[in-house]
């Protein structure tokens, strides 16, 4: 005989069964055993009632298990292991979208404002996943990345961009020549360059993963396909009950599933600017969704490409500008530009939502940054479709790439915070509210790249928020 302590697997086989001899006529027996098996089966739906109507409890509730979420879970639990923590992921799988759609790059913390959060975190992260890579097993490559320069105009934003590494404590950055430059990439052509060697390629999602076994196997739970859209106080519980003043926040999903907890720590990455909104904080900065889309390089032409070789950005723009960046698996991606995505997870060009598309093109910032780099955005647009107009950008860099050695690739959507008056929000941001829920609650409002890489560096950061906002 079987019985299961899973609650999801039923509640027959936990109950006991005695087999009994009854010298009764066969017919009377048989309206016996079916009038047990009917009190069987309505004690079941009670109890399977009762479990549906009781919500679970837990000391910290996590939502958003993307790469953020996990590592600050993970760190959580394993500064506190006599803590219930719960983690809910409304996709299937962890790690599903910015986490598992991205470039593979551990930066070193070139580009960021000196004593920003991105800075700081940024550089502590890079060392810290290099670390932990090397405690699990998990494969990396520290390939190194040349920031080039290509025109004689570039060079004192190149040299400014050294002073910020090394204002940053960027590891081993230098400045290189043209010859330098092809002794580390034969087939890239540049006048001057920042070689940071300190830069390496990881799959991120994997690393991911990993967090999430490590706050598993420290007892946290995982719930996924969990889409919370309402926190809010407890606003019953049973008679004679006091976990409503134990747990007074409810946890709901779409589901009608309820988790009850003392505290909510939000991580929801595209969707970090609703969740903050349904917790009665403010939903500002707002999250717009921008679609990358990469080229990849045909494999007989790899040996063109060794390690990440980036453009010098052009501050006039919002992002880096195309780079090729060689993957774990071996391949190599080109690329990526940036347009406007008609849905927050639109990983396709034709992927529409028409509540994303009304909340895009209805907010005022985002109409202020698409006035200010109307040409740029055009452009980005072009490139997307004409892929020979990516080309000729990467050939600056490589001159003897064509477009017969590239193919169209994958895409990825980055969850980019806007302010009112149409400035990206460079920064991390990390915030609460006020009053009954607000005051138990934290939001990771915008981490966007490096946030892969600062990863640990964040969840220290969070948890060391979590501990002092909540006295943990």
């Amino acid at each position: 005989m079987q019985s299961s302590s899973d609650p999801s697997a039923g509640f027959i086989g936990s109950s006991p069964v005695c087999l009994v001899y009854s010298p009764l006529p066969a017919s009377n027996f048989q309206r016996i055993k079916t009038g047990c098996c009917l009190l069987t089966v309505f004690g079941t739906f009670l109890q399977a009632l009762d479990f549906k109507c009781s919500p679970g409890t837990c000391d910290v509730a996590v939502v958003g298990a993307g790469i953020v979420g996990l590592a600050t879970a993970r760190e959580l639990i394993l500064r506190h292991p006599s803590l219930n923590f719960i983690l809910l992921e409304k996709e299937k799988e962890l790690a599903a979208h910015q986490s598992g759609h991205n470039s593979g790059v551990i930066h070193s913390g070139i580009y960021y404002t000196p004593g920003s959060l991105k800075a700081r975190l940024c550089v502590r992260g890079a060392t810290l996943a290099y670390e932990y890579c090397e405690k699990k097993g998990l494969p990396y490559k520290r390939c190194g990345k040349l920031i080039v320069a290509v025109e004689q105009e570039e060079i004192p934003r190149l040299k400014a961009l050294y002073e910020r590494g090394m204002q940053n404590n960027v590891r081993d950055l230098s400045i290189i020549d043209g010859k330098e430059i092809r002794e580390r990439e034969p087939y890239c052509r540049g006048i001057m360059a920042l070689d940071s060697p300190y830069t390496g390629i990881v799959d991120w999602r994997m690393v991911a993963l990993r967090y999430g076994e490590d706050f598993e196997e420290a007892g946290g739970k995982v719930v996924t396909e969990s889409e919370v859209d309402d926190i809010s106080m407890v606003k019953e519980s049973s008679a004679g009950s006091t976990e409503g003043m134990k747990y007074p926040i409810a946890v709901k999903d779409k589901k009608g599933n309820e988790i009850w907890c003392r505290y909510v720590l939000t991580c929801g990455g595209l969707y970090s600017d609703r969740l903050s909104q349904i917790s009665g904080c403010s939903r500002e900065p707002r999250i717009v969704p921008f679609r990358g889309d990469y080229l990849v390089l045909k494999p007989e032409k790899h040996y063109l490409v060794k390690g990440n070789i980036y453009p010098v950005p052009d501050p006039r723009f919002p992002f880096l500008g195309v780079h090729f960046t060689p993957r774990m698996d071996g391949s190599v991606w080109l690329g990526p530009n940036a347009v406007l995505a008609f849905k927050r997870e639109g990983y396709k060009v034709y992927d529409f939502n028409a509540r994303d598309f009304a909340d895009a093109l209805s907010f005022r910032g985002l109409q202020k940054l698409v006035m200010r780099n109307i040409t740029y955005g055009i452009g980005e647009m072009y490139r997307g479709v004409f892929i020979g107009a990516q080309v000729k950008i990467l050939q600056k860099y490589i001159p003897e790439l064509s477009l017969s050695d590239v193919l169209r690739g994958p895409a990825g959507v980055r969850a980019q915070a806007l302010d009112r008056d149409g400035n990206l929000v460079d920064d991390f941001v990390f915030d609460g509210g006020v009053g009954d829920v607000g005051s138990r609650v934290l939001h990771v409002r915008n981490a966007p790249s490096p946030a892969a890489t600062s990863s640990l560096a964040i969840a220290e950061m969070v948890a060391d928020e979590v501990e002092s906002r909540f006295s943990l």
